[in-house]
Parts: structure tokens; sequence; C-alpha cells
């Protein structure tokens, strides 16, 4: 298996809404964002699949280790051979795929945010920095359209957030703020415990409704030059927002149940976007 293939078997496994994006691009676009997303799962699973934070913290150093190894020119792990022939071309910093690392380290260290800018963090460090680098993936012209990458990846981990607080809860974790909670009246016992309220139905609209402000902010920091390399960025924000739509429809029923959108749907909302060219999608969502 070369490491091309190792990449895209990672990426095809996931299921995630980001594989159908990548199916638009040219061949070596296609391999630079393949590698970049297999690297970000393999680190994600870290967290996800070790039981024991002592661990996952060990095997989070290692990961650091090979990012210095990648930018030094000494590669090992398959995914860092995939990556190696990007990092210019692409953009690809050792600042930002450290960041990442950063973000996953974040929940070896907390499970409770007190506020949203120590949530926004945690969104900018899980999501945020991989939208730059992606953006760096997809080309672009005007140094803005990283703002618009920032912000879209916050607004798609806020509405990973949304999806899936019940399965989160079931881990022992709440990201939804604490202040948050507080306002509504909603007491971490009541996620935790899977119960419905109005209170509950009312901070999740709450949270919704930020969600939606920043894809309108980040569809807002978009230059028009930049837009039609954008446009995987802007599939996945059409198939993200489709997913936030189907949670309010389902009134945030989010605690026993995980929502998603099927294949078939998201493979059509991807064609649409990369045909029509991303314009009506960010004409609709921008504010």
């Amino acid at each position: 298996m070369t490491p091309d293939d190792y990449c895209q078997e990672k990426a095809a496994k996931s299921g995630s809404s980001f594989y159908y994006s990548f199916l638009f691009l040219p061949p070596e676009r296609r391999r630079a964002i393949t590698a970049l997303y297999a690297f970000c799962r393999e680190v994600d699973d870290v967290v996800d699949e070790c039981s024991d934070p002592s661990v996952a913290r060990i095997k989070l150093a290692w990961w650091r280790t090979q990012v210095d190894h990648l930018f030094a020119g000494q590669v090992e792990h398959p995914v860092m051979r995939a990556l190696q022939p990007h990092l210019e071309s692409c953009g690809i910093s050792r600042e930002r795929m450290q960041a990442v690392i950063d973000g996953m380290e974040m929940d070896l260290d907390q499970t409770r945010y007190l506020d949203w800018p120590g949530l926004r963090k945690y969104c900018w460090h899980a999501a945020g920095v991989v939208g730059e680098l992606s953006a760096g993936v997809f080309g672009y012209a005007d140094p803005r359209t990283l703002e618009y990458a920032g912000k879209l990846g916050l607004a798609f981990q806020l509405t990973n957030i949304i999806r899936d607080v019940g399965d989160d809860a079931r881990r022992g974790r709440i990201y939804l703020p604490v202040d948050d909670l507080q306002r509504f009246d909603v007491k971490a016992a009541e996620i935790l415990n899977g119960t419905y309220s109005d209170r509950f139905t009312a901070l999740m609209r709450f949270q919704t409704e930020r969600a939606r402000q920043l894809y309108g902010e980040a569809m807002a920091s978009l230059p028009e030059t930049d837009r039609r390399a954008q446009r995987p960025g802007l599939m996945m924000a059409a198939i993200y927002h489709a997913l936030l739509d189907e949670i309010e429809r389902d009134e945030w029923q989010v605690l026993h149940q995980r929502i998603s959108l099927t294949p078939l749907r998201k493979l059509w909302l991807a064609w649409k976007t990369w045909v029509g060219g991303g314009r009506g999608l960010v004409r609709r969502l921008a504010r």
C-alpha cells in the first residue's frame, strides 16, 4: 500500500462530510487534502480511542516528533510521507500542524468550558486551524481568505458540538459553555442524564444561532477572487449548514441520537455547490 493509498483508505473509512468535497478536486490537490485530513484523523483517533490519558499524551508527543521530522525531511509514517511533497506548494506550516495537536491535548485537559471565548479557542485548535491549512491546499490569492477559512472551521466545529451533545455527554464531556447553561437554567446533570426540556431547547436554539452567525461571518469574509478556488470548503459548508437545519427541524433531539445526512444527500449538496461555484451559498449565508 502506498502512502497515498493509506491516506485515501483512512479518509474513506471515516464517513466524514469532508470526504465528499475531496472527490471534485484535481488529483494533486486531492492527494494533498486527503493526506492532511488523514493526519487530522490520526491525532483525533488518539484521544478518541485511548482510554488512558497518559497513553494518549505519549502518542500525541510521538506525533509532535513526526511533525518535526516532516519539516526536517525525515519522514517515517505513511501520512507524513504522503504530506511531504505538498508542504511548500500548499503552504502547510509546522506551527499550524502542531496547533492541531494542541487541540487534541485540550480534550485531555478539559471537559468543560466556562464561556464562549474559551470554547472558541478550543474550536480554533480543533477546526479553525484545519480550515486555514485546507485553504492553502485549495489555493488562494487574497490573505483575507484565511480569515474566511478560520471562521468556517469554527462554524463546523460548533455544528459538531451541537450534533454530538448526547454522544459527548456519554463520554463525560459537555462542551456547551457553563455560562450559557446558567443563562438558560440547564443543569449539567440534565444533559448527562439525557433529559429534554423547553430550557434545553432554548439553549440549543441559542447555540444554533451562534453557529449561523459564524457561517455568515465566514461567507462575508471570503474574497470574490478566491471563491471558485475555495469551492471544496463551500461544499463542506453546504453539507454542514444543511445538517444544522436538519437538527433544528428535529427540534434539537440530540441527547439520545446522532442526527446525520444520508451519503446521497451529502453528495448532491457537494455536486450542486461545485457546479454552481458556491456563489448562491455565499449569498444565502452571508450577513
